[in-house]
């Protein structure tokens, strides 16, 4: 009985470490398993946690450079690089710790081992100290993604790196190729720039951070060009990446199919992820994949295979860790036998640059491909007397609203606090909020969150302050 449960979780990312303390919570015994010798996934280790660490502390030095409208000098401010690294490990260690506790908390077993099915209720790990098999009534799949690469080039992890290496340079790069203008490229991206490196950006669209708000991906890209010096080649194709020893040389193709090669120290390749089902031997059960590599699920996140789940990037939907978690959450309570809901349409998400970036529900490109009519209120951060206090006037706060019922369809936010400032918005499109719904309510002042309410208020062409 001792290696029976009523749940195994195959990863211990945020959706699985989040399921197995849920699970837990409802008297379930559980297990999860763990390749790596510490717990929290890609989120944790070499993802969310330590870039926003990194992303935390080069602004920190950017603001220092720049403070002198403060009335603040420093003589001569300069970036320790392997400090700055160690700091962002001790943050990543800090938060294992804490994931580690939680386990025990929630009588959570721990296994640490490559796991694969032997059939759908026994999965064999395979560690340095042997092999064992571990049995259970319903097993959850969330071993997450890995950085994705193009055709014909090698993640070398030296020259040409994805955003694992990006973590641990031991120099600031002179020039940094950024391959790819999403989430990922343009956070890694803003480290190494402030910290002084140029940047070059090659975008096989039209546009950075394609799938949010046309708005928030112009201002953005307009913000970093003019703040940080960013270079954006839009609409280039990258055809190869060659690591040349000291430099590494990325040849891309623009539109018209015209070829350039660009020269820098490094090529960070971050054109996004893709999931990770290796060694898991799903053969051996015959669970369903799609053309993408993604498990396939229900409506209650099980795969084809009875009492077999699987939740977070290895399925389909936003690579979000927030995301994972609460499908990590649902399942564990569908487990139990309860009725949870997860509402995709309202999945916030978030670009920590700064300014920041934010977006929820309906982007004004999808509203118009729908044919909805629909009205919009803008409020910029230019306006706001406490954008103006901080001097974080960068940024505006847009929401859109159905033009007969007012009802909000979306709100996408850049400027400061943005990925705090979205959860006002995030519960307003859950319970389905009219745009007089949040300009009724009293906002404090001066703040920043009150920029929603009068974005509200200027959609019925009623704004305070503008």
């Amino acid at each position: 009985m001792e290696n029976q449960f009523d749940v195994i979780i195959i990863g211990s990312g945020p959706g699985g470490y989040v399921s197995a303390i849920r699970c837990g919570q409802l008297g379930m015994k559980t297990a999860i398993i763990e390749k790596y010798p510490v717990l929290g996934g890609t989120c944790l280790n070499v993802g969310c946690i330590p870039s926003k660490a990194m992303l935390d502390s080069s602004e920190r030095f950017h603001e220092i450079r720049n403070a002198q409208s403060h009335g603040i000098s420093v003589d001569n401010p300069r970036v320790d690089l392997s400090n700055m690294i160690a700091r962002k490990s001790s943050v990543v260690s800090k938060i294992n710790g804490g994931v580690s506790y939680l386990m025990k908390k929630n009588k959570v077993s721990v296994f640490t081992g490559v796991a694969s099915f032997i059939d759908k209720n026994n999965i064999l790990i395979k560690s340095d100290n042997g092999e064992k098999t571990v049995t259970g009534k319903n097993i959850i799949i969330a071993t997450g993604s890995k950085p994705a690469s193009l055709p014909n080039i090698d993640i070398d992890q030296k020259r040409i790196i994805s955003s694992t290496e990006a973590l641990t340079l031991k120099e600031i790069p002179k020039h940094l190729i950024v391959v790819g203008g999403g989430v990922i490229g343009m956070e890694l991206g803003s480290v190494y720039g402030r910290l002084g490196s140029e940047i070059t950006v090659l975008e096989y669209t039209n546009s950075i951070i394609a799938t949010m708000d046309r708005k928030m991906g112009s201002e953005l890209q307009k913000s970093l060009k003019t703040n940080l010096g960013f270079n954006f080649l839009l609409n280039h194709k990258v055809t190869e990446a060659v690591n040349n020893g000291k430099e590494v040389s990325v040849t891309a193709e623009d539109g018209e199919g015209k070829s350039i090669t660009l020269r820098g120290d490094y090529c960070l390749i971050a054109i996004g992820r893709k999931p990770y089902t290796a060694q898991l031997g799903l053969e051996k059960i015959g669970i369903e994949l799609s053309a993408k590599g993604q498990i396939v699920t229900d409506g209650n996140l099980e795969t084809n295979i009875k009492s077999v789940y699987a939740i977070g990037d290895v399925i389909k939907g936003p690579m979000l860790a927030h995301k994972a978690s609460e499908e990590g959450i649902y399942v564990a309570e569908i487990i139990a036998g309860q009725k949870p809901h997860i509402n995709y349409d309202f999945i916030p998400t978030i670009v920590y640059t700064s300014p920041e970036v934010a977006g929820i529900g309906k982007t004004e490109e999808e509203l118009k491909a729908a044919g909805r009519r629909y009205r919009v209120g803008h409020f910029p951060f230019s306006a706001s007397g406490r954008a103006i206090t901080s001097g974080k006037t960068e940024g505006i706060a847009k929401v859109l609203t159905d033009e007969d019922t007012d009802e909000i369809l979306g709100f996408h936010i850049i400027g400061e606090r943005a990925s705090d400032l979205i959860g006002e918005a995030s519960i307003a499109l859950e319970f389905r909020a009219s745009s007089e719904d949040v300009f009724r309510t009293t906002h404090g002042h001066p703040t920043y969150y009150e920029n929603l309410r009068e974005a509200c208020l200027n959609v019925h062409k009623i704004a305070i302050h503008i």
